[in-house]
């Protein structure tokens, strides 16, 4: 049975175009987009529960309306969605300077591949494929902003190279040729796990650990995907992301 809660009031507070905000018990502001009511409460009520601040939206527009007016830190965004649909909100926040920062996970009953690696391409950090656990939800969501507050945090510049690969630790960012590439979080974190032992073979399971942390309900085809991805933003440099068969991968210039 579906738990409904209670709306959250209003906020009175508005915040410049793509400031972060978080309320004063320091809990991150998150924005669920969905359209089905019960399950907007589903969200509300159980990412509430587990320490988020939650605002909701039940529409692309209402949603992009609400980002424009007071940022959150993420979205928590379905895909099927009238009007505007979850794809189409994700490519214009992307797009945005003043947004490009909010970090998203989708939210889909799509679960092929060519779906997740469309989403994940127009720079979602993570997805979670209906039905889903509320548990594995908040978890993921939890990772997804760990990796960004380490990011923000961190001030020592790496960098790593392996051929024509340039991965700089501190802008957090990848370049290609001396060309930036437009990756995701979790996107980037493969390339850095790699790069710091270039030619040696990792699995799957020490890619996520690394990537998204302890206790984070992943699946090996989840790096699979994030990896197909990967391989089709580096261009013709996506060679050097190698699959090692039956155990995981690596990047070393071919």
């Amino acid at each position: 049975m579906l738990e409904t809660a209670m709306k959250a009031k209003a906020r009175k507070k508005t915040s410049a175009p793509g400031a972060t905000v978080t309320n004063a018990a320091g809990r991150a502001n998150l924005l669920a987009v969905e359209d089905e009511q019960d399950l907007l409460d589903l969200l509300q009520y159980n990412l509430t529960r587990d320490g988020f601040n939650v605002r909701t939206a039940s529409s692309g527009e209402l949603a992009l309306r609400m980002i424009r007016e007071e940022a959150p830190e993420l979205v928590v965004l379905d895909l099927m969605l009238p009007g505007m649909d979850g794809l189409e909100l994700c490519r214009i926040l992307k797009n945005d300077p003043a947004t490009r920062h909010i970090q998203v996970v989708m939210l889909t009953a799509k679960g092929e591949e060519v779906d997740i690696v469309a989403g994940l391409e127009l720079g979602a950090d993570d997805y979670v494929v209906k039905p889903f656990s509320p548990r594995v939800l908040s978890a993921r969501i939890k990772a997804v902003l760990r990796r960004r507050a380490a990011e923000t945090q961190s001030s020592d510049e790496v960098v790593y190279r392996v051929g024509d690969i340039t991965m700089d630790t501190a802008r957090h960012e990848v370049r290609v040729g001396g060309e930036r590439v437009n990756l995701t979080h979790t996107e980037i974190g493969i390339v850095q796990v790699l790069a710091r032992r270039p030619g040696h073979v990792l699995t799957r399971s020490q890619i996520v650990q690394a990537v998204q942390g302890d206790h984070v309900a992943v699946t090996d085809r989840s790096v699979d995907v994030h990896v197909v991805s990967l391989r089709r933003k580096l261009g013709e440099a996506g060679g050097y992301l190698q699959t090692v068969r039956g155990v995981g991968y690596r990047l070393e210039e071919p």
